[in-house]
């Protein structure tokens, strides 16, 4: 993901600011026994010793990451996963929780079984790589690589004198015979009761904290404790918000303080009782998202409701606001004072608001069911329909901020129909009041037209209606009751404030739309690049129609802002449309060295690209080069092994691989020829000229 990579770039750069830093965590691996046995198990752990306010991982960090070891075992050993110790709630120097972890010196403890067939006498090396993430005011990751040489004797090996070691080995979290835990839920709590089991009375819990192994419970959310009875605590633990379903067991560390003030732990793992019918009582974040709405409602009643305060909402617009009370005076001077009349004028307004609002409905109807002729019934699946709908989005709210206004010259197209007499003259200019006379508040249609392509065809015509409904009803109450016009305030620039202020629920929905887009497209990181491009081509689009279009301007000038704004506009949708991948596009492969050397073996030419999602040049030579019908038909012919070191996140082969041909950066672009000793390094900037050269000469 791009945030993934902006974080990883970030950390980067810190960790080339404080280097400092990368030594405030120190490691080493050290062993509970002075030898080995063979086929006996033997103890290691990776200490870590942190400087004052420093901390590092639990396996649950709930920021952050867990420390990590990656062994290289000599054959037949095998190693079990870290045996966590009671963690910690961390924090960082201003006080905020950021995790579960550790600080001071701690001992990661593994199992390392070694082979029953080791011979006495020789000496075994155990290594491996250590990774964490160290934090205070800031974070950064670090690495180690650890190791220690044993003796490998047939006698039962001897404690070593690590003291602490052993003290931590004693202590790791185990269940506890002598208590029953019971988890239960209610809403968006956990209920977790301790209560004494069998004859031995368990200890005292002073102080506990439960730390859930896999993120049920929020790491950074007070835990309420109570006692409920003789021996009996109860703790009550939130939920995760980030929670699909409601959990069926509750697995974690219990940790408490003993009477001497020590700490201890406690291993619970237990079923959630009344999972099974615990989701009518708990608030999910899994609901049917409806475009363009500012909140997701998972019933069309909410809907409904959303749209009928949408419609309401366009009368407050600056350009439809003013005509309320001047159109119901017009009614009354039309009707003079026969009640009856006005009342009339304003049902055939609202007539008009109906019928124009289910002409668009019927429309779309229309476009829908060719649609789905053509394959177009994806709907919120197709990447195509997302970046368009994101599009209009983005073109709407842009307008509600001022950027550019809709429909400069509807006040003229509409003007015959206004000044009509009667009731027809009403029910224009109902029809008005929706096709032209509100063009500046066009964007509150945008989440309309989103639920007409997403929801059935019925319940897109109940939408309309809703809409409708809203905007002619002020019109329809003060043709009524004409006195309450004096009760209007007055128009002003609190208007333009209003609109502009509605168009952030707008820029919301883009974000959101470009979400769903970037799970949509995962697969391919360029495509995103492109949507993200695209939409701010666009923006450009309306920014100059909105500069140079303007009520009034010069004829040239007006002409520049709509040719250039339309051009500008096909270019958006033309780089960010998302396209499925060509049937001969390139096919990426992870890379390694021994990757490398299989496909020279096999007589291939290899291209390797080393790239990073941050790196933009990177981006731009994939675009240029494998854009390019021409390279991917020679690609194909000539059978050429592509292969991708992807440098996002550090990776410390990669950096080793830059280093052997005295680079530091990317992009960096290798050709292995076949018959060839050394690859051909090709320049930063790539053209498709310049990788067909590069095969051409060499083949």
């Amino acid at each position: 993901m791009p945030l993934r990579a902006l974080l990883a770039l970030i950390v980067f750069v810190v960790g080339l600011c404080v280097p400092a830093a990368r030594a405030q965590v120190r490691a080493a691996l050290v062993a509970a026994e002075q030898s080995v046995q063979p086929g006996r198990p033997v103890n290691v752990a990776l200490r870590l010793e942190h400087d004052p306010h420093w901390h590092s991982y639990w396996i649950n960090p709930g920021t952050g990451y867990a420390t990590s070891l990656n062994w290289n075992l000599p054959p037949g050993w095998s190693a079990s996963e870290i045996r966590w110790p009671v963690p910690s709630v961390v924090r960082d120097t201003a006080g905020i929780i950021t995790g579960n972890g550790y600080e001071g010196i701690v001992y990661l403890p593994v199992i390392l079984t070694p082979p029953a067939d080791l011979r006495p006498g020789e000496t075994v090396t155990l290594s491996a790589e250590a990774k964490w993430l160290m934090c205070e005011k800031i974070c950064v990751p670090g690495k180690a690589p650890v190791s220690l040489s044993l003796p490998v004797l047939a006698a039962v090996p001897a404690p070593s004198t690590d003291a602490a070691l052993a003290a931590t080995l004693a202590a790791l979290p185990q269940p506890l015979p002598s208590l029953n835990a019971r988890a239960s839920l209610k809403g968006p709590t956990l209920t977790l009761t301790l209560s004494p089991a069998g004859d031995t009375p368990p200890p005292k819990l002073a102080n506990p904290w439960f730390f859930s192994t896999d993120e049920t419970v929020q790491f950074d959310q007070p835990q309420s404790v109570r006692a409920a009875g003789p021996g009996v605590t109860v703790l009550e633990l939130p939920l995760a918000p980030s929670l699909a379903e409601p959990p069926a067991r509750l697995a974690g560390v219990l940790r408490f303080e003993r009477g001497d003030g020590s700490v201890a732990g406690i291993a619970i793992d237990t079923p959630v009782e009344a999972a099974a019918n615990a989701a009518g009582s708990f608030s999910f974040n899994v609901t049917r998202a409806t475009p363009g709405a500012a909140v997701a409602v998972n019933t069309l009643a909410g809907t409904l409701a959303l749209a009928f305060v949408g419609g309401l909402i366009l009368n407050l617009m600056p350009c439809v606001f003013p005509v309320l009370g001047i159109k119901i005076l017009g009614f009354v001077n039309q009707a003079g004072a026969d009640r009856r009349k006005v009342t009339l004028h304003g049902l055939a307004f609202a007539g008009g608001v109906l019928l124009s609002f289910w002409a668009l409905a019927g429309v779309l109807a229309v476009l829908r069911a060719g649609g789905d002729q053509l394959g177009w019934g994806f709907q919120l699946q197709s990447p195509a329909f997302v970046f368009a709908l994101a599009a209009v989005m983005l073109v709407f709210a842009l307008s509600m901020s001022g950027v550019f206004e809709f429909g400069l010259g509807a006040t003229g197209v509409g003007a015959g129909l206004q000044s009509r007499q009667g009731i027809a003259g009403s029910f224009f200019t109902g029809v008005l009041a929706t096709v032209v006379a509100t063009p500046c508040s066009a964007p509150f249609l945008a989440p309309a037209l989103g639920a007409a392509l997403a929801l059935p065809v019925a319940e897109s015509f109940a939408v309309f209606t809703a809409i409708a409904a809203g905007l002619a009803l002020p019109y329809l109450l003060l043709s009524i009751f004409p006195q309450a016009v004096k009760a209007l305030p007055r128009p002003g620039a609190w208007m333009e404030t209003f609109k502009q202020a509605m168009s952030f629920p707008l820029y919301a929905t883009v974000g959101y739309l470009v979400w769903v887009l970037a799970g949509q497209l995962k697969a391919d990181d360029t495509a995103l690049l492109a949507v993200l491009l695209g939409l701010v081509v666009i923006a450009l689009a309306a920014w100059l129609y909105g500069r140079y279009a303007v009520f009034g301007a010069k004829p040239a000038r007006a002409r520049l802002g709509v040719v250039g704004g339309l051009a500008l506009l096909g270019l958006g949708l033309w780089i960010g449309w998302p396209r499925p991948p060509a049937p001969t596009a390139i096919s990426w492969q992870p890379w390694s060295a021994e990757a490398v050397a299989k496909a020279v073996a096999d007589g291939k030419p290899v291209y390797v690209d080393f790239t990073a999602r941050w790196c933009f040049t990177c981006q731009t030579n994939k675009k240029v080069v494998f854009g390019s019908a021409e390279v991917l038909k020679t690609f194909r012919d000539k059978k050429v092994a592509t292969l991708r070191a992807d440098w996002t996140d550090e990776d410390p082969l990669i950096t080793a691989e830059l280093a052997r041909w005295n680079r530091s950066a990317v992009p960096f672009n290798l050709l292995y020829l076949p018959g060839k000793s050394e690859p051909v390094a090709l320049p930063e900037l790539l053209t498709p000229g310049i990788v067909l050269e590069a095969l051409k000469t060499a083949l």
